[in-house]
């Protein structure tokens, strides 16, 4: 017993001084007492959020795969597109009352929402108050602990989720021999049972049929739950103690007078893919959760943590960041968060924020089909904010900015294979809503892949419920990961073929406006309202800045795709003639970039929204060296909006700001988006600006990750921006990172970078290529073109 203390208390009395101040953790002294102060921990599928507490330790478990709902019927509005005439003829007449209130016949179904699968507790039963608490979250071994005192025992934990194994395990210890006691229990919002059989908790159950966006408040038959529909789940809780005696109730697992014990929680749905039901259709979940339990339990702690680090590691150690010399005073993350707050130098908590990004991104984007949605993998409501589902007028795609340029490529898959089913459900909607051929994606969607307009077949209203250009949006992002990659298989047999359903969509859907030009008609621009010279306000327009961006960054993206394949020279030809017909960006009288068709007012300068400079970022047809009018146009726009925003949005700007090559203002709005935001328990809290929450969720308000990636992105873009044939090297960098290095960031062509750079001035760079290439390295006025084989690299001294 002896040997036990003298090996415990050094590790528990030092990791104050390893771990603070750190870039790679984040410690608290004292456990959670909210959602937004808990830590985090996933393997893209099973998610945990930890409070960490003494008496009763809580933990969230979610299941990416667990939603509302049941595959969708997408032909549910087979005549919408019947409408769309009488649309036209409204605009054409500039009857825009006329055009919001058709609108609202091309509208659909809701989608389900992301449910949570329910809590674990673990009951302690100790005897005396704790002292010198500590918790903490490894962002390098993707590993939370929490470790305490009381009456002379120290105890600790220690919790992952394994991708290997898939399963969590958490191990407790106490110093002195038999003094670790608790019970674990399980309660749930979904429908379910809990058993104890065999030595194991077993929780079975299944999610509602439908779960109402909350925002719709408090509606009758908001969640319905049927007993033979939707999806089951089931979770298996296993203790493994080196001592003391497994005691249990009929829904209660503990170990009494005990030292040392592992618990395996295993988790598994009957999903089986968006377009099987999961009832009548879905997997065996209690199966599979037992397998995986069964496969587990024949491991040793020291494998499964072994296997754990080997493979979270080969992604998260790809990038690494310094930023100089840091005064920062040793402080828990919350105390930092506060201290930053007030304008203080913390450099290695503007690291931390950036890396834990990349570390949520790991820990929710490992699953194909079901990509990280709004809250990532964590969610404790059955209504939650938004539905936590894919709002593909931004949130989704911005969730996936950081994928490929901080080297998390394999997590792009989920995403990327989600637009592959949503394209199935999409061929519809753009036949039943808008009469045209390929496929469509409108504003909101889910597990299901749903594609419609949302509205509720008319109650919407079309400033958020008519967006149709998610489509375009959504299939730019295999362009990406293809000019990352140079993948030409994936090219060829993924990307293509739903990139040109996107485009054909598109082309059919433009009209001719007055002059000639093609536009889109009836449309929208995300969430934002206009107000008309006669001073309607309206939602409902023709060719909105945004639509034509997005098409013109497809069209472009098709044709490169098409050329590079060689394949479809006629369909080619149509996108490239429809290309140089598309209506013109205009500059409005105030300089800014109009929003609109015509040089209306906004009714609200400064919305969250700024699709329509879609074209500067995350799109590439606008900079400020090829396009400076245009660039300066962005400027404006941004300038009016002002910087107080939401989190997504302003993890929007900092991108929008570091391509106009501004890097201290883009580094202004990174500090603000790292402002700390106290939670307060209450869900919903959806005007003000955001911030960062305990834990480093972005604060929207409430929590939507979408601010945490965009952060994240947005660090690497001020370092590194790239097209098919340059690299532009610290093109934002600011003034306060004046000495730094960066080693892994990836930049499109097939090449990673890394560098290091003193006084403001670059001094080193090693280019490494993945694939055969060329590209041009420029930074400042200097310029220098490289040719790369495969796995061979080059350092330049500037």
């Amino acid at each position: 017993m002896k040997k036990t203390l003298y090996l415990f208390v050094p590790f528990f009395f030092t990791c104050f001084i390893c771990y603070s101040q750190s870039a790679q953790t984040l410690w608290y002294k004292q456990a959670a007492q909210y959602f937004e102060e808990t830590l985090v921990l996933g393997n893209g599928k099973m998610g945990a959020s930890v409070f960490g507490g003494v008496a009763s330790d809580k933990i969230f478990l979610n299941d990416i795969t667990l939603w509302s709902g049941e595959p969708v019927n997408p032909n549910m509005n087979p005549e919408a597109y019947k409408n769309v005439p009488a649309i036209r003829e409204a605009l054409r007449n500039e009857d825009y009352k006329l055009a919001d209130e058709l609108n609202k016949k091309l509208q659909g179904k809701f989608s389900e929402s992301y449910a949570p699968l329910g809590t674990m507790f673990i009951d302690f039963k100790h005897e005396g108050n704790a002292s010198n608490y500590y918790r903490e979250l490894n962002l390098g071994e993707a590993i939370s602990k929490v470790n305490y005192q009381v009456n002379g025992v120290q105890f600790a934990r220690e919790y992952f989720i394994s991708y290997p194994d898939q399963i969590m395990l958490i191990r407790l210890t106490s110093s002195k021999k038999g003094t670790l006691n608790f019970e674990v229990k399980f309660n749930s919002l979904l429908r379910n049972k809990v058993i104890v059989t065999d030595k194991i908790l077993k929780a079975k159950g299944y999610a509602p049929i439908k779960a109402e966006p909350n925002y719709r408040g408090n509606i009758p038959n908001a969640v319905v739950f049927e007993e033979g529909r939707g999806t089951r789940f089931t979770t298996l809780i296993k203790i493994q103690p080196t001592d003391g005696a497994i005691v249990s109730t009929d829904s209660t697992l503990g170990l009494k007078d005990g030292t040392e014990a592992l618990v395996f929680i295993s988790i598994a749905t009957s999903f089986n893919g968006f377009d099987k039901n999961p009832a009548t259709e879905g997997v065996n979940d209690e199966a599979l959760a037992s397998e995986k339990m069964a496969k587990a339990l024949k491991k040793s702690f020291k494998q499964i943590k072994k296997s754990h680090l080997q493979d979270y590691q080969q992604f998260y150690k790809r990038v690494s960041l310094d930023l100089g010399r840091t005064e920062a005073p040793d402080l828990p993350t919350d105390e930092r968060l506060k201290r930053y707050a007030t304008g203080k130098e913390d450099k290695n908590l503007e690291i931390l924020y950036f890396q834990y990004g990349r570390y949520l991104l790991i820990s929710s984007s490992r699953t194909l089909g079901v990509p990280a949605n709004l809250q990532g993998i964590w969610n404790p409501y059955i209504r939650p904010p938004w539905s936590s589902n894919y709002t593909t007028n931004i949130n989704a795609e911005e969730n996936y900015w950081l994928a490929e340029n901080t080297n998390l490529s394999e997590m792009h898959a989920p995403f990327l294979s989600f637009i592959k089913n949503i394209a199935q459900t999409g061929k519809i909607t753009a036949k039943t809503f808008y009469g045209v051929g390929g496929w469509a994606a409108c504003h909101n969607s889910d597990i299901w892949a749903m594609s419609n307009p949302v509205g509720d077949f008319g109650k919407g209203d079309p400033v958020w419920a008519n967006w149709n250009m998610g489509g375009a949006w959504l299939s730019t992002h295999l362009w990406e990961h293809y000019i990352f990659t140079k993948d030409e298989n994936f090219l060829k047999n993924e990307a293509y073929d739903l990139m040109k359903g996107a485009s054909q969509f598109c082309l059919e859907w433009l009209v001719e406006d007055k002059n000639g030009n093609l536009i889109t008609s009836p449309s929208t621009s995300p969430e934002n309202r206009y107000r008309t010279h006669d001073g309607y306000e309206g939602a409902t327009l023709y060719g909105a800045t945004s639509d034509l961006a997005m098409i013109r960054e497809l069209f472009d993206q098709t044709i490169k795709a098409a050329k590079i394949l060689n394949t479809d020279a006629d369909f080619r030809q149509k996108l490239e003639q429809a290309l140089a017909r598309l209506y013109p960006y205009q500059i409005g009288k105030k300089g800014n970039l109009q929003e609109w068709y015509h040089d209306w007012e906004d009714p609200e300068p400064k919305h969250r929204h700024q699709s329509h400079l879609f074209g500067l970022y995350p799109a590439h047809h606008i900079n400020p060296e090829k396009t400076p009018e245009l660039a300066a146009a962005c400027r404006k726009t941004l300038e009016i909006k002002g910087d107080e925003t939401t989190g997504w949005s302003k993890g929007w700007r900092i991108n929008l700001w570091a391509r106009l090559w501004d890097g201290n203002r883009a580094y202004k709005m990174y500090r603000e988006l790292l402002n700390y935001v106290e939670p307060d328990g209450i869900r919903p809290k959806y005007s003000g600006g955001g911030g960062t929450y305990p834990n480093l969720f972005d604060a929207h308000p409430p929590f939507q990750i979408d601010g945490n990636f965009g952060g994240a992105a947005a660090v690497a873009e001020m370092l590194v921006q790239s097209s098919e044939s340059e690299i532009r090297l610290l093109p934002a960098l600011p003034d306060a990172w004046e000495s730094g290095s960066v080693k892994g960031i990836c930049a499109r062509g097939g090449f990673e970078v890394s560098m290091d750079w003193e006084n403001s001035k670059l001094k080193k760079t090693t280019v490494y290529a993945k694939r055969d290439g060329t590209t041009t390295l420029i930074y400042g006025s200097q310029k220098k073109t490289i040719a790369l084989k495969a796995g061979k690299k080059m350092e330049m001294v500037w």
